[in-house]
């Protein structure tokens, strides 16, 4: 079954295979996930106003136009004391779409004053299944036939500066609560992250949806 996950990062492609194969377990050989970037979709404007609402959005858009089930995720970064921000608007933070560099760097000039116990944060991921119905209408579109949206947290703090080469986004900031050290997102290896992430919270509730299609 081919199941288009809404996305043109092919990074967030592999993560989210990875995290399905786990938990799929065999199931996962009878899953071909491919990106809307590589079937050449637009990417639609994310108008909604929560993660959850944008992920749908998302899924919606891509199951409309392939027919396919599609997979979507809206996460960011909620900062405690900057009242949530920057949230959905996390990886346009800067005033251009996905630059983590200049992202990181506008987090960490207006973190500057604010000391360490108080740099409290979390990712929030809320993950989209959409499943649309076999026949497509006059439009060449198809209609919803059910959906689903779950949300995962990973709580931390953020540091005064980047530290490790993996992930992406805001990961070489962010130390998660849930380990034995301290570790940023990225100075992990994607199995530990993916074990305790906000993506791998909200596909592995999501996992249980998408097993159900295959039988």
């Amino acid at each position: 079954m081919r199941i288009v996950v809404a996305t043109h990062n092919e990074g967030k492609l592999a993560e989210m295979r990875r995290i399905l194969e786990e938990d799929l377990g065999a199931d996962a050989a009878r899953v071909e996930l491919v990106s809307a970037g590589a079937l050449g979709l637009p990417d639609p404007v994310e108008t909604g106003v929560t993660f959850q609402e944008n992920a749908l959005l998302k899924a919606r858009d891509v199951a409309r136009r392939t027919g396919s089930p599609a997979v979507a995720d809206d996460s960011g970064l909620i900062v405690d004391v900057m009242g949530a921000a920057p949230g959905i608007l996390s990886a346009r933070w800067c005033g251009r779409h996905g630059d983590d560099a200049a992202n990181n760097a506008l987090l960490l000039a207006q973190l500057a004053d604010i000391p360490d116990d108080r740099r409290t944060a979390r990712f929030r991921c809320a993950a989209a299944l959409v499943v649309p119905q076999a026949q497509a209408g006059a439009d060449g579109m198809h209609a919803v036939a059910s959906e689903t949206v779950e949300v995962g947290d990973m709580t931390g703090h953020l540091l005064r500066e980047a530290r490790g080469g993996n992930g992406f986004g805001y990961d070489p900031l962010f130390v998660p609560d849930e380990q034995d050290g301290d570790l940023t997102s990225a100075e992990m290896t994607p199995e530990r992250k993916n074990a305790i992430s906000h993506r791998g919270k909200a596909l592995r509730q999501l996992a249980p949806a998408i097993a159900a299609l295959l039988r």
